[in-house]
């Protein structure tokens, strides 16, 4: 009896976990679209970094929905396999973006090119803070439930997520401010820390 309400338990769970990532999927897929079309509008390489690494997450939150389909169909040690390669795939991603940050910064600092401002970007920068703040509260609470390794790297990006939304608005309020040419540049090359650290994490599979 005890066993049986262990399992009912678990897939209640899991069932919160596919909740809770449908809704990741939503936010991030209107975070990329909203973050990448002003990035692109106003030639901002930290919003455009912003966007790239949500269409990343978003790919993350698509495999930690197809790891838990296979937990549930096939076990738990092929789901862990399959998720190890996806994280490392991520991990690249994470990589290439930052030196092109690196270069496209270094590139505008060199040429002195400014960004313009962009409203659309400040106000999905914002809104990011929080609803990733409750999104990877929840996920670590599940994953501690479910003792799950990929959800607890899916919280760690979403934490990552709104630290780099909180640079892209200072960056942006610091531009709105000031006018000067050379914030874009200098926040995108805050981001690349973030990125980094992110990929190195997905690499390793580390944990919170």
């Amino acid at each position: 009896m005890a066993e049986a309400t262990s399992v009912d338990r678990r897939a209640s769970l899991v069932r919160e976990a596919f909740r809770l990532e449908y809704l990741a999927v939503g936010w991030m897929a209107v975070e990329a679209g909203v973050a990448i079309n002003s990035g692109i509008a106003a030639r901002s390489i930290a919003l455009l970094a912003f966007g790239i690494d949500s269409l990343i997450e978003l790919v993350s939150a698509g495999v930690l929905i197809w790891r838990l389909v296979i937990e549930l169909r096939r076990g738990r040690s092929l789901a862990e396999s399959a998720e190890r390669s996806a994280s490392r795939i991520g991990a690249v991603l994470l990589m290439a973006l930052a030196a092109y940050v690196v270069a496209a910064a270094g590139w505008r600092m060199w040429m002195r090119q400014t960004a313009m401002f962009a409203w659309p970007g400040l106000v999905v920068g914002i809104a990011a803070m929080p609803i990733m703040w409750l999104l990877s509260r929840r996920k670590l609470r599940l994953a501690h439930e479910l003792d799950s390794r990929a959800l607890r790297t899916d919280a760690v990006e979403s934490i990552a997520c709104g630290w780099l939304s909180f640079v892209v608005v200072i960056g942006l309020v610091g531009q709105l401010a000031l006018g000067a040419w050379w914030i874009d540049s200098m926040v995108s090359l805050a981001v690349v820390w973030l990125l980094v650290k992110e990929g190195r994490e997905a690499w390793a599979g580390d944990e919170c």
